[in-house]
């Protein structure tokens, strides 16, 4: 009998399909660990984003750029990790 808890196209999968699965989801899991980490350093940048955008002149502000940048990189590999990631999870 299938297990009704898996999502209807996951329950009749071939042993080859399952690894597939398995590593689309470990690939997921490690874009989210990504973006984790990269949240942390942007929480450590946003201590030096309003000074840096007060006292850089004209457009030289670089910690706005990587705060920027880091910002554009959570939300690429979060966005990316959740797709992944998505349907039921594997129990080790």
């Amino acid at each position: 009998m299938a297990n009704s808890l898996l999502p209807p196209e996951e329950r009749n999968l071939t042993p080859d399909q399952v690894e597939a699965l398995d590593k689309r989801r470990d690939l997921g899991h490690t874009f989210l660990v990504i973006a984790g980490q990269f949240a942390v350093i942007a929480t450590i940048l946003l201590l030096w984003v309003g000074q840096d955008l007060t006292y850089s002149p004209g457009w030289a502000h670089p910690i706005a750029f990587y705060f920027a940048l880091a910002i554009a990189i959570i939300v690429v590999f979060g966005v990316a990790g959740i797709v992944l990631r998505k349907g039921a999870p594997r129990l080790d």
